[in-house]
């Protein structure tokens, strides 16, 4: 179990992170989510030891998470790249396995197998600095597995990457949650984290804004946000319903309601006029709208849904 208890770091008079804690108490994937420059990359380096903390404790196992000494079962994904330009691909990936304490055997069955579920086999004798950004975070993300951690992190993991590849990142993943792995996953792509996350933190500006299990988190809101999509403009029939509309695209229209008897009024007025429905879909709203709708301009409070 990996346990964070209030740390906090700060620069100056500027707190990047202000007494987070959360707990990862069985294996899956546990989502710290933010804007740009809300703590997240901090709160990482703090939580791996990379940063010095002002307060609070992480443990592991119920004991100090310590890099140096447990760096075999943690492997980490940072945003940036982390490899060397101008060595060679293999050369790196020996040196990353030595600092995991690895022997040279093991280490090469675990290169082999990771180069070949990633498709950069071709790549070993590469630099760095020759190949894509998407091919750079293959790289990364099989130095990060290369020892089987126990605890993984993974900050921004789909970053660069195209659709096939970034298919091939989420099999990994999904693979990593079923052998019983503890992953941090850090992202502002919230369709992808809701894919796997059971458990959020969403930081603003250092501070925790919401807290708790996904799924409790939208039951909370209930089933209030409506898309459609009809072969007419319906927006005439909405307005006389008096649903607030949120978005209004090509392919669908959003609106906002209030009770669900309300939409089943919206609908029976559809059908009555003949309008042919592609989609009716009432629905909680996603972690996409939550988070848009925690982070907005001067919100810093705290909701824990634990």
């Amino acid at each position: 179990m990996l346990r964070v208890d209030a740390i906090r770091k700060r620069y100056g008079d500027y707190y990047a992170v202000k007494q987070l804690t959360f707990a990862i108490e069985r294996p899956g994937v546990f989502a710290l989510l933010g804007t740009n420059g809300a703590g997240k990359t901090t709160a990482i380096r703090v939580i791996l030891g990379m940063l010095a903390k002002e307060t609070g404790t992480v443990t592991w196992n119920e004991r100090p998470l310590d890099v140096c000494s447990q760096h075999g079962r943690i492997g980490y994904l940072a945003e940036e790249r982390g490899l060397y330009p101008k060595y060679n691909i293999i050369e790196q990936m020996h040196y990353f396995a030595e600092l995991k304490g690895m022997n040279k055997k093991d280490a090469d069955r675990s290169i082999d197998h990771w180069f070949g579920r990633l498709n950069i086999d071709e790549y070993r004798k590469k630099r760095a600095d020759q190949l894509s950004k998407g091919n750079q975070q293959k790289i990364q993300l099989a130095a990060a597995l290369v020892s089987d951690p126990e605890l993984l992190v993974l900050d921004e993991p789909m970053s660069g990457l195209d659709p096939v590849n970034a298919d091939l990142f989420k099999g990994i993943i999904r693979e990593q949650i079923d052998n019983g792995k503890f992953i941090i996953m850090s992202s502002h792509q919230m369709a992808t984290v809701e894919e796997f996350c059971e458990n959020i933190v969403i930081l603003n500006r250092g501070n925790t804004v919401l807290q708790g299990n996904l799924n409790k988190i939208k039951k909370g809101y209930g089933r209030v946000n409506l898309s459609i999509k009809a072969d007419s403009n319906i927006l005439p029939i909405a307005a006389e319903c008096g649903l607030e509309l949120t978005s209004h695209t090509p392919n669908q229209t959003d609106f906002k309601v209030k009770t669900e008897s309300q939409a089943a009024e919206l609908l029976a007025k559809i059908v009555a006029a003949g309008i042919t429905l592609v989609k009716f879909e009432l629905r909680e709203p996603s972690l996409h709208e939550i988070f848009v709708e925690k982070v907005g301009v001067g919100k810093e409070g705290c909701e824990n849904a634990d």
